[in-house]
């Protein structure tokens, strides 16, 4: 195959930016070559933003045919969270024909080598961001996120967790030599010689199953690990998010046929209403790595039963805030109800259980009793989501059915401080937007125990009342053991309370944030600096990313040979 993009072509254009990326995770310090504001965009090639309104258009009731072998139909069905059917047609395939497809291109990207295939990951992901306009109304249009978030989250947030991604996956490879001289001393014998070679090799095909609420954000890093590490990459799509996906598999294809290297490399799996095929697929021998984001039961599923792939999840948790006592009490609530609204609380990250002393708190502006706590919550989210259009642009649609039953069965769990409404989207009257519910528990009670030691995913959160500090730190330790947590959050001025808790987080191995009150929120994570879950409790088996995360999608072969 004749590579319009040569390795020194790519090399000169993206190892400078690789290198960027390879300090960043060193230092931890903030860096990002994907620009945040959507005015970024325009030059160089990049959409602006009527241009990718216009794109993302284009595709509507289109189908979008990506080449690959072994098509047998075509599908479609994904339905706007804001109304409109997308009416996108996307390829079946028979997998009997495309895995076999895939896999025959692996011998070449392997031999590439380490830094070929990171540079071609860049070139993709330089596509992709060149594209992000378009590909943030595909986010905004099959998860739900407003626009802004989409463009930020779906976009250059998911770009940079991708590049993160390939940057470990290239530190671990290029960790071992290519080659070694080895001698070993035999006295008055010539020494022992030989030449040694150390070839990453791997594992297999990868399967990525994409979520419906980030499908980008999360699906970026297991599809960039696995390809960087010389491995093929099937996508398949979650059924309701399927566009941000197809669109990347097309661009990532486009690559590396313009790169030299086997299209096929990259694939995608749209499913038919109701066929199910992610078992099927996880346990196919040709699978070997897996990739998942969704609900605990399928993860746990996948981990119980795809037994021939290493299998990384991201599961559910009970992320869980003790508010102990506060030297910021208006920046507290402030930094509270923000994390509560964004996008509805559809996020693994979002707080759910709020674990505050029932005699109360101290502030800045004196105590305060539990109710009083909770009802000035309740008013700061009030105040944050009181406008219509400032609400919507935080908060979104309501992603699916589920998430809505949930919201509504919440209010019949405890006395609530802060009812949900219901608010008007003029651009999408079919658009359900929803604003967070607050219900008042109590930890001593085990009927309000079986609420909020549950995962609630949605705008739903728990403040529970503990009878002091100490109670709170032991019930954020059981939560975390036995539910989970990505995120943990603590506000407190006094440093026992502040040692206990982080004991606690290093014992059970959860993410930390303390005392934040300003423009830093529990649930969000930068790449390159912060880590994605942990890896250490049932929340999540991986961290997105580190080491572990893509150092397990490859083995050294060595080759050994005397010395001549």
């Amino acid at each position: 195959m004749a590579a319009e993009l040569t390795a020194h072509e790519l090399i000169a254009k993206h190892r400078p930016t690789l290198d960027q990326a390879l300090e960043a995770i060193r230092t931890r310090a903030y860096w990002s070559p994907h620009p945040e504001h959507p005015k970024a965009y325009g030059e160089n090639g990049s959409l602006d933003a009527a241009a990718g309104k216009a794109a993302f258009d284009a595709l509507l009731g289109a189908r979008l045919d990506l080449g690959q072998p072994g098509t047998d139909g075509w599908v479609s069905g994904e339905v706007s969270p804001y109304g409109p059917e997308l009416g996108v047609e996307y390829p079946h395939a028979d997998v009997d024909v495309l895995l076999p497809a895939m896999k025959a291109g692996q011998k070449a990207w392997r031999e590439a080598g380490a830094e070929i295939r990171a540079v071609v990951c860049l070139e993709i992901l330089k596509r992709i961001s060149d594209r992000t306009h378009e590909f943030a109304h595909a986010v905004m249009h099959t998860s739900g996120q407003a626009f802004m978030m989409a463009f930020q989250a779906g976009g250059p947030h998911a770009q940079d967790r991708g590049l993160e991604a390939v940057a470990y996956a290239y530190v671990e490879q290029v960790r071992t030599p290519d080659t070694a001289e080895w001698t070993k001393p035999q006295g008055k014998r010539d020494p022992l010689a030989l030449t040694k070679q150390f070839t990453p090799v791997p594992r297999g095909i990868a399967l990525m199953i994409g979520c419906n609420t980030f499908p980008t954000w999360n699906g970026y890093p297991g599809l960039f690990a696995s390809l960087a590490t010389g491995n093929a990459v099937l996508v398949k799509p979650h059924p309701r998010a399927v566009l941000p996906l197809a669109l990347t598999v097309k661009v990532a294809r486009e690559v590396l046929g313009a790169a030299g290297f086997d299209p096929n490399l990259v694939a995608l799996a749209a499913e038919r209403p109701g066929e199910g095929i992610a078992k099927t697929l996880a346990t196919r021998p040709e699978i070997r790595i897996i990739d998942y984001t969704g609900s605990t039961a399928f993860g746990d599923w996948l981990e119980a039963n795809a037994r021939q792939a290493q299998v990384y999840t991201e599961k559910a948790g009970v992320n869980t805030v003790l508010v102990d006592s506060t030297a910021n009490y208006k920046g507290m609530l402030s930094n509270l109800a923000f994390s509560l609204s964004l996008y509805s609380g559809q996020m693994c990250t979002t707080p759910q259980n709020l674990l505050v002393p029932r005699d109360g708190i101290r502030t800045d502006e004196g105590p305060r009793t539990f109710d009083e706590v909770v009802a000035d919550l309740a008013r700061a989210v009030d105040g944050l989501l009181g406008d219509d259009a400032r609400a919507n642009a935080l908060l979104g649609a309501i992603v699916n059915p589920d998430v809505k039953a949930r919201l509504e069965a919440a209010a019949g769990l405890g006395e609530v401080a802060l009812a949900s409404r219901e608010i008007a989207n003029p651009e999408f009257p079919d658009a359900v937007v929803r604003t967070p519910v607050i219900v008042k528990l109590d930890g001593a009670k085990p009927d309000d125990e079986a609420a909020y030691m549950s995962e609630c995913f949605g705008p739903v959160s728990f403040a529970v009342a503990v009878d002091s500090a100490a109670d709170a730190i032991e019930l954020l330790r059981r939560t975390i053991r036995e539910k989970g947590a990505m995120t943990v959050g603590a506000y407190t001025t006094d440093d026992e309370v502040e040692r206990a808790v982080q004991e606690v987080c290093f014992d059970e191995a959860a993410q930390l944030s303390l005392n934040l009150t300003g423009g830093v929120y529990v649930n969000q994570t930068a790449a390159f600096s912060d880590f994605h879950g942990s890896g250490g409790n049932p929340a999540a088996n991986a961290a997105l990313c580190d080491g572990a995360f893509v150092a397990n999608r490859f083995r050294v072969v060595e080759v050994r040979r005397e010395a001549q």
